[in-house]
Protein backbone atom coordinates (compact mmCIF):
# COMPACT_ATOMS: atom_id res chain seq x y z
CA UNK A 1 0.00 0.00 0.00
CA UNK A 2 1.13 3.53 -0.31
CA UNK A 3 2.03 6.01 2.03
CA UNK A 4 -0.15 9.28 2.62
CA UNK A 5 2.21 11.92 1.18
CA UNK A 6 -0.36 14.19 -0.64
CA UNK A 7 -3.56 15.77 1.58
CA UNK A 8 -5.52 19.00 0.54
CA UNK A 9 -8.83 17.85 -0.53
CA UNK A 10 -10.65 14.51 -0.22
CA UNK A 11 -14.49 14.45 -0.92
CA UNK A 12 -16.40 12.31 1.56
CA UNK A 13 -17.49 10.07 -1.17
CA UNK A 14 -21.13 8.94 -2.03
CA UNK A 15 -22.68 6.04 -3.30
CA UNK A 16 -25.12 5.93 -6.22
CA UNK A 17 -27.13 2.79 -6.61
CA UNK A 18 -29.19 1.52 -9.37
CA UNK A 19 -33.06 1.34 -9.98
CA UNK A 20 -32.65 -2.41 -7.89
CA UNK A 21 -31.22 -0.52 -4.78
CA UNK A 22 -27.82 -2.22 -5.95
CA UNK A 23 -24.90 -0.31 -5.97
CA UNK A 24 -23.72 1.46 -9.38
CA UNK A 25 -20.39 0.55 -9.77
CA UNK A 26 -19.94 1.87 -12.68
CA UNK A 27 -21.40 5.53 -12.14
CA UNK A 28 -19.24 5.50 -8.48
CA UNK A 29 -16.15 5.09 -11.48
CA UNK A 30 -17.59 8.39 -12.46
CA UNK A 31 -17.53 9.92 -9.38
CA UNK A 32 -14.12 9.01 -8.72
CA UNK A 33 -12.71 10.24 -12.00
CA UNK A 34 -14.22 13.84 -11.36
CA UNK A 35 -13.28 14.30 -8.37
CA UNK A 36 -9.35 13.31 -9.79
CA UNK A 37 -10.87 15.91 -12.67
CA UNK A 38 -11.29 18.61 -9.91
CA UNK A 39 -7.80 18.71 -8.48
CA UNK A 40 -8.76 16.63 -5.30
CA UNK A 41 -6.17 15.12 -3.34
CA UNK A 42 -7.87 11.81 -2.68
CA UNK A 43 -10.85 10.27 -1.39
CA UNK A 44 -12.32 9.31 1.88
CA UNK A 45 -14.61 6.35 0.63
CA UNK A 46 -16.73 3.79 2.72
CA UNK A 47 -17.50 6.54 4.99
CA UNK A 48 -20.56 7.69 6.56
CA UNK A 49 -21.83 10.12 3.04
CA UNK A 50 -20.67 6.45 1.40
CA UNK A 51 -23.91 5.20 3.57
CA UNK A 52 -22.07 2.17 4.92
CA UNK A 53 -24.41 2.02 7.91
CA UNK A 54 -26.99 0.55 5.14
CA UNK A 55 -24.24 -1.64 3.87
CA UNK A 56 -23.43 -5.47 3.99
CA UNK A 57 -19.51 -6.25 4.34
CA UNK A 58 -19.59 -7.44 0.91
CA UNK A 59 -20.90 -4.30 -0.57
CA UNK A 60 -18.02 -2.30 1.23
CA UNK A 61 -15.34 -5.02 -0.12
CA UNK A 62 -17.01 -3.86 -3.65
CA UNK A 63 -17.24 -0.77 -3.60
CA UNK A 64 -13.88 -0.35 -2.15
CA UNK A 65 -12.38 -2.33 -4.31
CA UNK A 66 -13.75 -0.87 -7.59
CA UNK A 67 -12.75 2.99 -5.98
CA UNK A 68 -9.26 2.45 -5.36
CA UNK A 69 -8.36 0.32 -8.85
CA UNK A 70 -10.14 3.39 -10.41
CA UNK A 71 -8.30 6.21 -8.15
CA UNK A 72 -4.68 4.39 -9.02
CA UNK A 73 -5.59 3.49 -12.40
CA UNK A 74 -6.37 7.49 -13.12
CA UNK A 75 -2.74 8.53 -10.70
CA UNK A 76 -0.89 6.23 -13.15
CA UNK A 77 -2.38 7.37 -16.54
CA UNK A 78 -1.45 10.94 -15.10
CA UNK A 79 1.38 10.66 -13.51
CA UNK A 80 0.24 12.02 -9.94
CA UNK A 81 -0.84 10.54 -6.71
CA UNK A 82 -4.41 9.74 -5.51
CA UNK A 83 -4.93 8.50 -2.22
CA UNK A 84 -7.70 6.56 -1.18
CA UNK A 85 -8.09 5.83 2.61
CA UNK A 86 -11.27 3.98 3.52
CA UNK A 87 -13.78 2.73 6.99
CA UNK A 88 -16.36 0.79 7.56
CA UNK A 89 -16.52 -0.88 10.44
CA UNK A 90 -19.98 -0.41 11.75
CA UNK A 91 -20.29 -3.66 13.69
CA UNK A 92 -19.75 -3.50 17.66
CA UNK A 93 -17.76 -6.24 18.83
CA UNK A 94 -14.07 -5.54 18.22
CA UNK A 95 -13.39 -8.86 16.34
CA UNK A 96 -16.02 -8.00 14.04
CA UNK A 97 -15.02 -4.22 13.41
CA UNK A 98 -11.44 -6.11 12.65
CA UNK A 99 -12.85 -8.36 10.11
CA UNK A 100 -14.33 -5.73 8.60
CA UNK A 101 -11.59 -3.45 8.38
CA UNK A 102 -9.13 -5.91 7.21
CA UNK A 103 -11.79 -7.20 4.28
CA UNK A 104 -11.84 -3.31 3.17
CA UNK A 105 -7.99 -3.26 3.58
CA UNK A 106 -7.53 -5.82 1.35
CA UNK A 107 -9.82 -5.06 -1.37
CA UNK A 108 -7.96 -1.64 -1.51
CA UNK A 109 -7.40 1.36 0.82
CA UNK A 110 -3.91 3.43 1.40
CA UNK A 111 -5.47 3.52 4.84
CA UNK A 112 -7.55 2.70 7.37
CA UNK A 113 -9.87 4.96 8.99
CA UNK A 114 -11.35 4.26 12.46
CA UNK A 115 -14.35 5.72 13.40
CA UNK A 116 -14.16 6.99 16.94
CA UNK A 117 -17.39 6.31 18.40
CA UNK A 118 -16.70 2.82 17.32
CA UNK A 119 -13.76 1.94 19.89
CA UNK A 120 -16.26 3.84 22.90
CA UNK A 121 -19.57 2.27 21.51
CA UNK A 122 -21.25 3.26 25.21
CA UNK A 123 -18.86 6.91 25.68
CA UNK A 124 -17.17 4.75 28.65
CA UNK A 125 -14.16 7.53 28.62
CA UNK A 126 -10.67 7.72 27.24
CA UNK A 127 -9.31 4.85 29.12
CA UNK A 128 -11.85 2.49 27.65
CA UNK A 129 -11.26 3.67 24.18
CA UNK A 130 -7.42 3.26 24.44
CA UNK A 131 -7.90 -0.03 25.59
CA UNK A 132 -10.06 -0.95 22.60
CA UNK A 133 -7.99 0.45 20.34
CA UNK A 134 -5.17 -1.23 21.55
CA UNK A 135 -7.18 -4.65 21.06
CA UNK A 136 -8.16 -3.69 17.58
CA UNK A 137 -4.62 -2.31 16.47
CA UNK A 138 -3.45 -5.76 17.00
CA UNK A 139 -5.57 -7.41 15.05
CA UNK A 140 -4.97 -4.88 12.10
CA UNK A 141 -1.33 -5.40 9.12
CA UNK A 142 1.15 -4.02 10.97
CA UNK A 143 1.97 -2.28 7.69
CA UNK A 144 -1.48 -0.27 7.65
CA UNK A 145 -1.74 3.36 7.66
CA UNK A 146 -4.20 4.50 10.16
CA UNK A 147 -6.64 7.42 10.47
CA UNK A 148 -9.48 8.49 12.73
CA UNK A 149 -13.28 10.05 11.86
CA UNK A 150 -14.79 11.58 14.40
CA UNK A 151 -18.11 10.10 12.69
CA UNK A 152 -21.23 12.20 14.29
CA UNK A 153 -23.72 8.75 13.51
CA UNK A 154 -24.75 7.11 16.14
CA UNK A 155 -23.29 9.66 18.14
CA UNK A 156 -19.98 11.83 17.68
CA UNK A 157 -16.99 10.89 20.12
CA UNK A 158 -14.75 13.41 19.88
CA UNK A 159 -10.89 12.95 20.15
CA UNK A 160 -9.46 14.11 23.40
CA UNK A 161 -5.96 15.04 24.04
CA UNK A 162 -5.45 11.84 25.99
CA UNK A 163 -6.36 10.17 23.13
CA UNK A 164 -4.69 11.90 20.31
CA UNK A 165 -1.31 12.00 22.15
CA UNK A 166 -1.74 7.52 22.50
CA UNK A 167 -2.20 7.43 18.92
CA UNK A 168 0.78 9.16 18.35
CA UNK A 169 2.94 7.37 20.33
CA UNK A 170 1.74 4.37 17.87
CA UNK A 171 3.52 5.69 15.13
CA UNK A 172 0.56 4.31 13.08
CA UNK A 173 -1.69 7.21 12.59
CA UNK A 174 -1.07 9.89 9.71
CA UNK A 175 -4.82 10.97 9.11
CA UNK A 176 -7.93 12.88 11.32
CA UNK A 177 -10.61 13.51 9.56
CA UNK A 178 -11.66 16.32 12.68
CA UNK A 179 -15.29 16.97 13.26
CA UNK A 180 -15.47 19.24 16.60
CA UNK A 181 -16.48 22.84 14.16
CA UNK A 182 -14.92 24.31 17.16
CA UNK A 183 -11.70 26.67 15.81
CA UNK A 184 -10.06 26.88 19.07
CA UNK A 185 -10.00 23.60 19.55
CA UNK A 186 -9.03 22.50 16.11
CA UNK A 187 -5.80 24.96 17.32
CA UNK A 188 -5.13 23.14 20.08
CA UNK A 189 -5.05 19.44 18.38
CA UNK A 190 -2.96 21.31 15.56
CA UNK A 191 -0.42 22.41 18.44
CA UNK A 192 -0.29 18.78 19.85
CA UNK A 193 0.12 17.51 16.05
CA UNK A 194 2.84 20.07 15.22
CA UNK A 195 5.98 18.28 14.22
CA UNK A 196 4.40 15.03 13.71
CA UNK A 197 3.17 12.64 10.92
CA UNK A 198 -0.32 12.76 11.85
CA UNK A 199 -2.34 15.09 9.15
CA UNK A 200 -5.50 17.08 10.35
CA UNK A 201 -8.23 17.44 7.83
CA UNK A 202 -10.98 19.58 8.47
CA UNK A 203 -14.60 18.70 8.13
CA UNK A 204 -16.25 22.25 8.89
CA UNK A 205 -16.16 24.45 6.08
CA UNK A 206 -17.09 27.37 8.30
CA UNK A 207 -13.31 26.96 10.47
CA UNK A 208 -11.31 26.16 7.36
CA UNK A 209 -9.55 28.80 6.46
CA UNK A 210 -8.91 29.68 10.27
CA UNK A 211 -7.07 26.01 10.60
CA UNK A 212 -5.66 25.91 7.43
CA UNK A 213 -3.32 29.22 9.12
CA UNK A 214 -3.02 26.55 11.87
CA UNK A 215 -1.70 23.96 10.39
CA UNK A 216 -4.49 21.98 8.92
CA UNK A 217 -3.85 19.80 6.25
CA UNK A 218 -6.87 20.29 4.25
CA UNK A 219 -10.24 19.38 4.43
CA UNK A 220 -12.40 16.30 3.76
CA UNK A 221 -16.53 16.47 4.06
CA UNK A 222 -19.80 16.52 2.46
CA UNK A 223 -19.25 20.08 0.26
CA UNK A 224 -16.54 18.37 -1.67
CA UNK A 225 -19.40 16.44 -3.52
CA UNK A 226 -20.58 19.80 -4.90
CA UNK A 227 -17.62 22.52 -5.73
CA UNK A 228 -14.07 20.69 -4.90
CA UNK A 229 -12.34 23.00 -7.04
CA UNK A 230 -13.02 25.63 -4.63
CA UNK A 231 -11.82 24.23 -1.20
CA UNK A 232 -8.66 22.79 -3.84
CA UNK A 233 -8.05 26.68 -4.92
CA UNK A 234 -8.59 27.63 -0.63
CA UNK A 235 -6.03 25.13 0.40
CA UNK A 236 -3.50 25.22 -2.13
CA UNK A 237 -3.86 29.34 -1.96
CA UNK A 238 -4.64 30.97 1.01
CA UNK A 239 -1.44 31.92 1.78
CA UNK A 240 -0.80 33.32 -1.53
CA UNK A 241 -3.46 35.41 -2.06
CA UNK A 242 -5.00 36.32 1.29
CA UNK A 243 -7.19 38.57 0.63
CA UNK A 244 -9.17 35.79 -2.13
CA UNK A 245 -9.06 33.79 0.10
CA UNK A 246 -10.75 35.37 3.02
CA UNK A 247 -13.62 35.96 -0.01
CA UNK A 248 -13.98 32.62 -1.02
CA UNK A 249 -14.05 31.31 3.09
CA UNK A 250 -17.32 33.58 3.46
CA UNK A 251 -18.67 32.24 0.67
CA UNK A 252 -17.98 28.87 1.67
CA UNK A 253 -19.19 29.11 5.03
CA UNK A 254 -22.38 30.75 3.04
CA UNK A 255 -23.28 27.93 0.38
CA UNK A 256 -22.17 24.93 3.33
CA UNK A 257 -24.76 25.18 5.17
CA UNK A 258 -27.09 23.84 2.18
CA UNK A 259 -25.35 20.72 3.96
CA UNK A 260 -27.97 20.75 6.96
CA UNK A 261 -30.82 22.33 5.04
CA UNK A 262 -31.02 19.94 2.07
CA UNK A 263 -31.23 16.09 1.96
CA UNK A 264 -28.01 15.17 1.86
CA UNK A 265 -26.97 12.78 0.33
CA UNK A 266 -29.86 13.03 -2.33
CA UNK A 267 -29.02 16.77 -2.87
CA UNK A 268 -25.27 15.73 -3.78
CA UNK A 269 -26.37 12.65 -5.77
CA UNK A 270 -28.79 15.32 -8.09
CA UNK A 271 -25.56 17.83 -8.14
CA UNK A 272 -23.84 14.23 -9.85
CA UNK A 273 -26.52 14.65 -12.86
CA UNK A 274 -26.28 17.87 -13.26
CA UNK A 275 -22.66 17.27 -13.52
CA UNK A 276 -23.48 15.23 -16.38
CA UNK A 277 -23.11 11.62 -14.40
CA UNK A 278 -27.10 10.14 -14.65
CA UNK A 279 -27.69 8.75 -11.21
CA UNK A 280 -31.04 7.53 -10.14
CA UNK A 281 -32.64 9.62 -7.16
CA UNK A 282 -32.30 6.35 -4.55
CA UNK A 283 -31.07 6.89 -0.91
CA UNK A 284 -30.93 4.01 1.91
CA UNK A 285 -30.76 6.76 4.36
CA UNK A 286 -33.10 9.36 3.17
CA UNK A 287 -36.53 8.71 1.20
CA UNK A 288 -36.53 9.58 -2.15
CA UNK A 289 -39.67 11.89 -1.59
CA UNK A 290 -37.24 14.55 0.30
CA UNK A 291 -35.68 15.90 -2.61
CA UNK A 292 -38.66 17.92 -3.63
CA UNK A 293 -38.24 20.75 -7.14
CA UNK A 294 -37.70 23.73 -3.99
CA UNK A 295 -34.10 21.52 -3.11
CA UNK A 296 -33.38 20.67 -6.91
CA UNK A 297 -33.59 24.39 -7.63
CA UNK A 298 -31.72 25.61 -4.38
CA UNK A 299 -29.08 22.58 -5.77
CA UNK A 300 -28.91 24.34 -8.98
CA UNK A 301 -28.44 27.47 -7.93
CA UNK A 302 -26.16 26.49 -5.78
CA UNK A 303 -23.99 25.17 -8.84
CA UNK A 304 -24.69 28.38 -10.52
CA UNK A 305 -23.23 30.52 -7.81
CA UNK A 306 -20.07 28.32 -7.37
CA UNK A 307 -19.40 28.19 -11.02
CA UNK A 308 -19.32 32.14 -11.43
CA UNK A 309 -17.12 32.56 -7.80
CA UNK A 310 -14.66 30.31 -9.67
CA UNK A 311 -14.38 31.85 -12.88
CA UNK A 312 -13.78 34.52 -10.76
CA UNK A 313 -10.46 32.94 -9.70
CA UNK A 314 -9.74 32.00 -13.05
CA UNK A 315 -10.77 28.09 -12.13
CA UNK A 316 -11.85 26.50 -15.39
CA UNK A 317 -14.78 25.00 -14.82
Amino acid sequence: MNEIKNLGVFPTMITPFKKDGSIDIETAEKYVEWYFNKGCSGIFAICQSSEIWKMNKEEKISLSSAVYKKAKALAKENGRDFTVVCSGHTSESIDAQADELNAVYEAGADALIWITNRLDINNEGDDVWISNAEKLLALLPKDAKLGMYECPFPYKRLVTPKILKWCLGTGRFFFMKDTCCDKMMIRDRLDILRGTDLALMNANAQTLLDSLQHGAAGYSSVMANFHPELYVWLCENFEKEPEKAKALQCFLSTVAFTEAGLPYPLSAKYHMCLEGMPTENISRVRGDERLTDYGKDCVEQMRYACIEFAKGLGIEV
